[in-house]
């Protein structure tokens, strides 16, 4: 409830700039219990064995009943001082739903301990207290309502136990262990010579335990959520252990890991967007898994965000010295830096030999994209040096034109090099970008990007050299639902939605779309907040580390393996463009004919297309065709290590 009324309370801007989101108990509890609890609940059922060991042992010395007892005190007492010790932070507590949570399972099992000890003689009173619950908090009416949600779940406790409130006054007493400050970022100017300098890295208060949910920002949106100065004071102040790029949870993951490696915390679990797993934002989890281990992880957990069902991560760490393993609500033998067991694909090396083959696409920056009509026009207007607008206009491809149906878009393109007089000299496509582009382009914060008004904005200078000679050349869509690759024909411009991988041969589309390259893309890659959305699919993740069967530009191209993944790649290719552009189209079905339709339905023929190229894909590496997922991955990590050393 005061979750709820949190959230809801914040203006909208201000929640989504601080990422505040409402955790419910099922998903507190599913992290709290076994980062928490697990090991208080095996302390108290070694502790219990104990205590009934010593009494009967005095029984059968002929000790008393009340020697017994005693006995039985003697041994758990020193627990449930523990329990009364026991501290547990969250370094972003919201409204405390956390706190509460954590405060009502130790209560539990201090009562169970209690209610145990008093069937055997042995009376002892309850001591766990608020006061062991410590939290930072940012946002000051946040700060207040978590005080008193604490002390609301510890009056309902006594309440709902039989225990009176005639002692507790005032009612609702002030918690001085929830700190109002900035968790990651302390900042008050910057010092003289011989004084501290900030901003810094702010201190934490030394836990047992430390708990919550950070929020929930991604790594792009940091500068339009936050203020500019924040975000430069945020870099310089973790820089070298925080990726730029990372979402702004990652920032309490690895002040975290710190404390636990300062030995100021024993165990942490915290929530994290999903992308944590993947990319230059899994650098955290590496280095939690260098200075520590994780021993509990949910990779992929459904989460309602306003009304929208999401994926996140919880992650649960500490120095290694927890010895089970349980991902995803299983035992395992151990979690990798990418919240999966097994084969560990985080330890692969970017491969020189791939270097130079793909790329992200052209980003534009504006409405440079026109219909086919208007290309049409403009690429028949005369301009006055006499040249054809052929060279500025040309046709566009961006992921939605992959999965789905091509839009037959085309784009204005000045080159990144093309000076504004000669850019005028277009009459036409000029005069479209003057009135639609360059009022965009004026409120872009990048100072570049307004004074460069009629070029894209990042044009990908590499990747336009790289298939500039090419007739052909591969592309995927950065994220989809199924790793899909086709043909993209010269002139046209890959929009940033898509990969660009600099290749014409079919060979090399074959190896691309095997599901060897899928295994090794869907385990590097990262999955979206949506899982419907898909994966997402990068250069130097996903194609940079994988091998293939031979390194690119030295596969004998007139070899009968090359042969046979060509032949299978270009069979797969034409069986696919005859089912979404048949020669006597059905007009009432021709617009459902889409790759992400065909996959989804996945009919016999595409299945055996893909089994023959799979078939082939694995006789150029000399594997069986039958390998496990698990053994597949294994293989090409090893033969990623054996390439990288050389």
């Amino acid at each position: 409830i005061f979750g709820t009324l949190f959230e809801r309370i914040l203006d909208p801007d201000e929640r989504a700039a601080l990422g505040a989101h409402y955790t419910s108990r099922a998903d507190i509890e599913t992290l709290v219990e076994p980062v928490l609890m697990a090991p208080l609940r095996r302390e108290w059922e070694a502790v219990r064995v104990a205590a009934e060991e010593a009494a009967e042992s005095a029984r059968q010395h002929g000790a008393t009943e009340e020697m017994q007892r005693t006995r039985i005190a003697e041994t758990v007492a020193p627990f449930l001082d523990r329990l009364a010790n026991v501290i547990v932070l969250d370094p972003a507590c919201g409204s405390g739903n956390f706190l509460y949570v954590s405060l009502a399972l130790l209560k539990g099992v201090e009562k169970e301990a209690i209610a145990w000890a008093g069937l055997r003689g042995a009376h002892f009173e309850p001591r766990v207290h608020p006061r062991q619950l410590h939290g930072i908090e940012i946002d000051e009416y946040a700060h207040q309502l978590a005080s008193m949600v604490v002390w609301i779940g510890y009056l309902q406790w006594k309440h709902r136990n039989g225990i009176a409130l005639d002692n507790e006054e005032p009612i609702l007493q002030k918690l001085n262990a929830i700190w109002l400050m900035d968790a990651i970022v302390e900042r008050r100017g910057t010092g003289n010579q011989g004084e501290e300098q900030y901003p810094r890295e702010p201190e934490w208060i030394e836990a047992d335990v430390i708990v919550g949910n950070p929020p929930f920002l991604g790594g792009k949106r940091l500068r339009t959520e936050l203020k500019g100065d924040y975000v430069d004071a945020m870099f310089a102040v973790w820089e070298g252990r925080v990726p730029q790029a990372a979402d702004l949870c990652c920032y309490w993951h690895e002040k975290a890991r710190q404390m636990v490696q300062d030995g100021k915390a024993r165990r942490v679990g915290l929530l994290a967007t999903q992308g944590i797993r993947g990319g230059r934002k899994r650098v955290v989890l590496q280095r939690i898994k260098e200075s520590g281990d994780i021993f509990f992880a949910e990779s992929d957990r459904k989460w309602m965000l306003e009304g929208a069902a999401v994926q996140v991560s919880m992650v649960g760490f500490d120095d290694g010295s927890e010895t089970k393993r349980i991902l995803d609500g299983r035992p395992v033998e151990s979690i990798n830096a990418n919240l999966t067991s097994g084969v560990d694909v985080t330890q692969a090396a970017r491969l020189a030999e791939n270097a130079g083959l793909t790329f992200e696409g052209d980003k534009k920056a504006g409405p440079f994209e026109i219909d086919a009509a208007l290309a049409e026009t403009m690429l028949a207007h005369p301009n006055p040096d006499g040249r054809g607008n052929s060279a500025v206009v040309r046709p566009w491809i961006n992921g939605d034109d992959i999965t789905g149906k091509s839009r037959n878009y085309w784009i204005i393109d000045f080159p990144p090099d093309m000076p504004l007089a000669e850019a005028q000299l277009h009459e036409a496509p000029y005069e479209y970008v003057a009135e639609h582009v360059h009022p965009v382009r004026e409120e872009n914060r990048d100072e570049a990007s307004r004074e460069q008004w009629w070029v894209h904005q990042r044009p990908r200078p590499a990747m336009r050299a790289a298939i500039k000679p090419l007739a052909r050349f591969i592309v995927t869509p950065r994220v989809s639902k199924h790793r899909l690759f086709v043909w993209a024909q010269a002139p046209t411009l890959p929009d940033s939605a898509t990969v660009v991988v600099a290749r014409d041969d079919d060979y090399f589309f074959g190896v691309l779309h095997s599901r060897l390259h899928e295994l090794w893309a869907l385990a590097q890659g990262t999955q979206l907040r949506e899982k419907e959305s898909g994966f997402r699919y990068t250069p130097t993740s996903c194609f940079q580390t994988f091998p293939l069967p031979w390194p690119p530009g030295e596969e004998p191209s007139d070899g009968p393996l090359v042969r046979g993944i060509a032949e299978a790649a270009r069979r797969l290719h034409e069986l696919r463009e005859g089912w979404l552009n048949p020669d006597e189209p059905l007009v009432a079905d021709l617009r459902q004919r889409t790759l992400t339709n065909l996959y989804n339905e996945r009919p016999a023929w595409l299945d055996t297309a893909h089994r023959q190229l799979d078939e082939a894909v694995c006789a150029a590496y000399g594997w069986p065709p039958d390998l496990s997922d698990g053994e597949a991955l294994a293989r090409l990590l090893a033969l990623n290590l054996e390439r990288a050393r050389g």
